[in-house]
C-alpha cells in the first residue's frame, strides 16, 4: 500500500499524551493493528465530528431521539476505494471483505454468533456511565469538554459532572453492580480462558470487549486501585484479555 493510499482512521483526542481512550474507536484500532493494515490517525475534536464526517462522505451512525442524524467515531476513509465507513461493526466488515489476505476478524462460521454476541454485550455493559462520564470530561481538550458537557447534560439533567460520580455507599453499590454486569459476560465465556471463540482464536468480538476494558485502564491509570480491581475480576479474565492483546495497542 503506497503512502497516498494509507487508510485514514478518525479518533477523538484528549489531554492524555500518546493515549487513545475512546472504547468505540479502540474496537477499530485493534482491528487495524491486528490485520496489519497501514493507517494514520486523524484526531477530531467532538464539535468537529459531524462536519468531518459530512466532508469525507461518512454516513451517520444512527439518529437522535428528535430524528436528526447522529455522527460518531470511529470512521475510516480508504483512499484506495474512495469509501468512508462509520460505526465499528460496519468498519470491521469492510476491512474483512476489502483486505481478505489479512488475519480474519470473522473466521468461517462465526459471523452470526459474533453479531448476536455484539448486540447482547452492548446492552449489558453500560452500567458504568456514572463512573466513566465524569472521568472522560476531565481528560478532554477544552473545545471537546464544552461540547461533551452540554451533550451529556441533556442525558443526565442539570447535574454537574463532579456530582455525577458516585460517592460513599452509593459508589460501593454501583461498583458491585458494574462488576456483576461483567460477571454476566464472563459467564458466557466460561469455557474459554481468554478469547470468546477459544483460547487461540482472536475475533472482532474480542476487540469489542477489549475496547470497553481498556477504557477504564486509561481513565484511572494502570497503577490505580480501580484498574487493578477491574483487572482482577472474574479470575483476572479482563486483565488477562488486555495483556494478551497488548501487541495490538499501537497508536499510529
Amino acid at each position: 500500500m503506497s503512502p497516498d493510499t494509507i487508510l485514514e482512521f478518525y479518533d477523538i483526542p484528549s489531554k492524555l499524551p500518546g493515549i487513545a481512550w475512546s472504547p468505540n474507536t479502540w474496537k477499530t484500532r485493534y482491528c487495524l493493528n491486528y490485520k496489519g493494515i497501514p493507517y494514520k490517525t486523524i484526531w477530531v475534536e467532538y464539535p468537529d465530528i459531524a462536519s468531518t464526517c459530512k466532508r469525507i462522505g461518512a454516513a451517520p451512525t444512527t439518529t437522535k431521539s428528535d430524528g436528526t442524524p447522529l455522527y460518531t467515531l470511529p470512521v475510516i476513509r480508504d483512499p484506495s476505494t474512495g469509501i468512508a465507513i462509520s460505526d465499528s461493526p460496519r468498519i470491521a466488515d469492510y476491512l474483512e471483505k476489502t483486505y481478505p489476505d489479512t488475519p480474519r476478524l470473522f473466521p468461517p462460521g462465526t459471523r452470526a454468533l459474533q453479531a448476536a454476541f455484539y448486540d447482547e454485550f452492548e446492552d449489558n455493559h453500560l452500567k458504568m456511565a456514572s463512573f466513566v462520564i465524569p472521568k472522560v470530561a476531565l481528560i478532554l481538550n477544552p473545545r471537546s469538554f464544552e461540547f461533551f458537557k452540554e451533550d451529556r447534560s441533556k442525558r443526565f439533567g442539570s447535574i454537574a459532572m463532579e456530582d455525577l460520580y458516585p460517592k460513599g455507599e452509593k459508589k460501593v453499590e454501583l461498583w458491585k453492580r458494574w462488576k456483576d454486569t461483567w460477571g454476566v459476560v464472563a459467564s458466557w465465556m466460561e469455557d474459554t480462558d481468554t478469547f470468546i471463540m477459544g483460547n487461540d482464536t482472536i475475533t472482532f468480538a474480542d476487540f469489542v470487549v477489549a475496547g470497553w476494558v481498556i477504557w477504564p485502564r486509561h481513565l484511572w491509570g494502570e497503577d490505580s486501585e480501580e484498574w487493578k480491581d477491574i483487572a482482577s475480576w472474574h479470575g483476572g479474565r479482563w486483565g488477562r484479555l488486555i495483556e494478551r492483546l497488548s501487541e495490538y495497542e499501537t497508536i499510529v
